[in-house]
This record gives C-alpha cells, structure tokens and sequence, in this order.
C-alpha cells in the first residue's frame, strides 16, 4: 500500500474568513476532546491539518488549505472524504467559492468540487513507506501485547531463543494476532540508493559528469553569485519576532511527543530561482524514492511526513512537516545534518539568511535562521495525527518486531529481537 499527499488550496469568499475561523476553532475543540471523528472514520489518514492563508501575493485573496498523509489512491480518499465528512466539508467548504449549494451536495458533488483544488507537492518524504495507517496501530498493540508476555512470564535460566520460540507460540494461539502470519517485507535502500552503486555510475559516466559538473559550478559562480549580490535576508533575531504570532504558534506545539510545521515562503523573483528550487526537488525525490526509506531525512530520525508545495503560479511555496520532538530540535537536527540542504533549497526564497554560492551560509547563520523560521511559519488551524503517541523510531522497531517473530532466528537474532523491548 503507497502512501500519498493531498493539498487542496481552496478560495475563501470575501467577508467569509471570520465565519471561517470560528468553524475551524470548534473542529480543533472537538478533536482535543475527542468527539470529532471525520479523519479517524475515513480509516486511511495518517496525518491531516486546515490552514488558512491570508497574504497579499494572492491579490488579497485568502485560501483554505487542507492537506493529508493518506493510504491509497487520490480517487478513492478524496470520495472517502466525501462520504465520510459530509456535513462538516458542507460548513466549512460553504464558505469558499464554488461550493455546490444546498439541494446539489451529494458524495459525488462534493468529490468532484474538492478535486478541482488539488495542488501536487513538488517533493513528498515518508518517514515509514508502505506502512498503512492501521498496520502501523496493529504493530503496536502486537508490541505491548509481546511486552506483557516478556514481563509477567518467568524466563530465568532460558537461553534468548527458547524465550523467542515461547514468545512467537503465545502469540500465534492468540486468534487476535492471526494477521501476523500475513507476510510483510521491510523497507529496503533501493540498489540505485547505496552510495557505492552512484560511484561507479560515476565513474562509468566520468566524462558526462565532468562536463555536468563544470557546466553546474560555473552556474553556481557565475549566475548565483550575482543573484545572492541583490539579496535582502531578514535580518532578524528570534528576540525580535513579534511575540504575539510566536505565542500563537506555540498554543498548538508539545502537546504530545509529536508536533507540526506549516510554513508558507514567496519566491525570489526570476527564473533561474525557479529552476533552481525545482532541480533541488527533482532530486530530493529521487533521494527519498531511493535512499530515504528506513526512517531518516538526511540522517534525522524523527519525521513522519514532509512536504513541498509549489503553487500561486510559482510564486509561493508551502512546506508541511510532521515531526517527534520540539520545534528547536527539529530545526536544530536540519542544521546540523542537513545544513547545505537547507540553504541549497530555501535560499531561493524570500528573507532567507545571506547564502553564499547556493551551499553556504543560510542555515549555518543559525540564530537568524531560526528568526527566519519563526517568522515564514504560520499557525495551523486544525492537526490531526492518528498516532500522536508513536515516534518513528517507534513505528520502524514495531515493524521489525512483526516481520522477525515470524522468522526463525539464531541465538544472537533472538537476543536482537529481545532487545527491542
């Protein structure tokens, strides 16, 4: 089963945004207090989140963004939605342009008024691909249940693989945990991913790619060098960011051991800034599809899902992430591991920190980086997560724990599989 992104950025109506507000408040109250059901009923939906934009790039126009990290198809989800959350897409969506009126709301109207808002994200990060929203809570419950068993038999003086072979016995009589027989596989490193497989592709390729790499750094020098002349970074320090908008993002943060990002940057103008961003995509797709697909993004194992969303006519970019941990330490991880990245993609945004040569600077400028993250991130409306309590680390372990009970595991496997508890 593949997981997907939806975005839908939907036109509000003019005078509508206060309506709008109150509807989606009411939402985030039913869902901290566990009556709203609509995203755990659709059964597919791993993450999902509303946010309202109100800039002034559109025109003055302000959108209703919702997005989700789903199971399946775009067909299937968005007619799940339809179906699922009638009444409340009614309240919310009546007060964006084109909504179907009253007597024409029918699942079908409704799937086919969401499709026509459909933005494609520009690059997609799974933190735990192939893994559907109800595998991953199966996994768990089949983890606290072999934790029982660990902690309340009596196992002295049993060697780890007699413990092993008792454990895989308690579960498989148990007709509750019948579905483990089912076979999975864990993600693997595509075999283009591994680093020594793109070496000798190099090398194979050693004359194109000196030609590539002349032709790039000379871009870099040349072309980008004067661009970074003309840049105006924000200049900011976190003490400096109004207090008032980092108190209103921080209402919606550490509530559980995960939190969100939504941030929304315009685009430094010109096309080669353009034609930049979308290279740096282009190939984080082909990294993610390849490389990235055991639980980390550039070495940090702590997201979930992340997203980068190109829209507005190319003249803005959305960036969504759900992530373990607290806010400075996420962007603290991207620093330190993923610094060059960074700047590389978000130096061709507006008030990004100076960069130098496309690489350098940006994000290593750490203290008006975060300035600059506090400042371009912009309050989420509504965040749901249909496993706030699990890391990734968490979902990975669950996941090995599954595929090696059904194995037959030496001393040193079993001890392995032991540990995992």
């Amino acid at each position: 089963m593949n997981q997907s992104a939806l975005t839908l950025v939907t036109p509000v109506i003019p005078g509508q945004r206060v309506k709008l507000d109150i509807i989606l408040k009411k939402i985030r109250e039913e869902l901290d207090a566990g009556t709203f059901h609509v995203f755990e009923d659709v059964g597919t939906i791993h993450y999902a989140r509303f946010v309202i934009l109100d800039n002034q790039l559109s025109n003055g126009k302000v959108n209703l963004v919702f997005s989700s990290d789903y199971d399946g198809k775009e067909d299937e989800h968005l007619l799940r939605l339809a179906t699922t959350g009638g009444d409340k897409l009614d309240e919310l969506y009546n007060c964006c342009e084109g909504y179907p009126a009253q007597p024409e709301r029918t699942a079908a109207t409704r799937k086919n008024y969401l499709a026509q808002w459909v933005t494609k994200e520009a690059s997609f990060y799974i933190g735990a691909p192939g893994r559907t929203v109800q595998q991953i809570i199966k996994e768990n419950e089949l983890r606290n249940y072999i934790w029982n068993i660990l902690h309340k038999g009596s196992w002295e003086g049993k060697i780890p693989v007699n413990v092993f072979k008792e454990v895989k016995q308690q579960v498989l009589a148990n007709p509750q945990y019948q579905w483990v027989n089912d076979k999975v596989t864990l993600s693997k490193v595509r075999w283009f991913g591994h680093v020594w497989v793109q070496i000798l592709i190099a090398l194979l390729l050693l004359p194109i790619t000196l030609i590539v790499l002349l032709f790039v750094v000379s871009w870099i020098l040349i072309i980008h060098f004067r661009l970074e002349k003309k840049d105006k970074p924000l200049g900011l320090t976190p003490s400096q960011i109004d207090e008032a908008h980092v108190k209103e993002l921080e209402r919606y943060e550490d509530a559980h051991n995960q939190n969100q990002f939504t941030q929304i940057i315009s685009m430094k103008p010109g096309k080669m800034r353009l034609y930049t961003l979308k290279t740096l995509m282009l190939y984080a797709r082909f990294r993610v599809y390849s490389e990235f697909r055991l639980g980390k993004l550039m070495g940090i194992p702590t997201i979930h899902f992340a997203r980068w969303v190109i829209f507005d006519h190319n003249k803005q970019v959305l960036f969504f992430s759900n992530f373990d941990g607290s806010w400075q330490q996420y962007l603290g991880d991207f620093i330190d591991k993923s610094g060059w990245g960074l700047t590389a993609i978000f130096s061709n945004t507006m008030d990004f920190p100076k960069t130098r040569f496309v690489f350098w600077g940006g994000a290593y400028d750490e203290e008006h980086f975060l300035a600059w993250a506090r400042y371009t991130q912009i309050p989420t409306a509504v965040w749901y997560c249909a496993y706030p309590h699990l890391s990734i680390k968490n979902i990975n372990n669950n996941s090995a724990i599954r595929y090696e009970l059904m194995e037959e595991l030496n001393e040193n496997e079993a001890q392995n599989f032991l540990n995992r508890f």
